[in-house]
């Protein structure tokens, strides 16, 4: 049996939007996958605070693919760090203080929010299950690092006018109500490439699994795209395999269809 490296995305895949949870069967696929020679790495846009629902698997995994490319790492090892040139984020933050939406800052350290109408608190507490953003820290000195990723919380008619202004960066949408942006050049899927070389692996032997616009870089980067069976519709048409929702043995059943387990 060949080798592969697994690379999940958190929510929507791994973890149910539904129950916030991991399913009890993909916890027994992942750890059949870890136990049968396959390496597990996770592929999200969270930043690292905000990584809070991997407990039950935390033990399986080789490596992270985090802040959608932005930042992989292994341990204390990092792999990957791209950050956005200082004058894009400022640009962004006083956008987001002018036209007063939400936005997180995600620097290489720590993460501030600007959360003018509650929104951010309230997707990311009760939609997604994220109870630790009381962790963030001001805005001013998150400033004074790297800044690798950038939340504003504003539509896709929005989104398709700021974009040109910060021309250095790309958006990654996988929620209705925001979208993640990061430098050009920071996706899922050269993150994955990265992590793959990394370990000396061959990219043809990369499997990655996701539901969201952010995932698409990393589907068709990846030797082998599974999209699941609750995957945006565009995300299914790029995919080689399109598997069942991440509440209906998801992960496993795409696993066993691939022979990994």
């Amino acid at each position: 049996m060949k080798k592969y490296a697994l690379f999940f995305d958190i929510d929507g895949t791994l973890v149910s939007f539904k129950t916030h949870q991991i399913p009890p069967s993909t916890i027994f696929a992942l750890t059949q996958a870890k136990a049968n020679g396959h390496k597990v790495f996770i592929a999200t846009g969270r930043p690292p605070l905000i990584i809070t629902n991997l407990g039950a698997i935390e033990h399986l995994i080789d490596g992270y693919v985090t802040i959608n490319g932005a930042l992989c790492f292994i341990g204390n090892e990092t792999v990957k760090c791209s950050d956005i040139a200082p004058e894009y984020a400022q640009l962004l933050v006083e956008d987001a203080k002018a036209k007063d939406y939400g936005l997180i800052v995600v620097g290489e350290k720590d993460v501030a929010v600007l959360d003018p109408h509650g929104e951010v608190d309230r997707i990311f507490r009760q939609e997604l299950a994220v109870n630790n953003l009381h962790q963030a820290k001001p805005l001013d000195d998150v400033l004074t690092q790297r800044i690798l990723q950038l939340t504003p919380f504003f539509t896709e008619d929005y989104e398709e006018k700021l974009m040109p202004c910060i021309p250095g960066c790309i958006s990654g949408r996988w929620h209705p109500a925001f979208t993640d942006i990061t430098a050009r050049g920071a996706d899922k899927g050269r993150g994955i490439l990265a992590m793959a070389a990394h370990f000396g692996l061959d990219p043809q032997f990369t499997m990655a699994f996701g539901d969201g616009g952010n995932d698409s870089a990393m589907i068709k980067a990846a030797g082998i795209g599974v999209a699941m069976g609750n995957s945006l519709d565009s995300l299914k048409q790029e995919a080689d395999f399109t598997t069942t929702t991440v509440d209906d043995n998801g992960i496993l059943n795409a696993l066993r269809h691939y022979r990994l387990v």
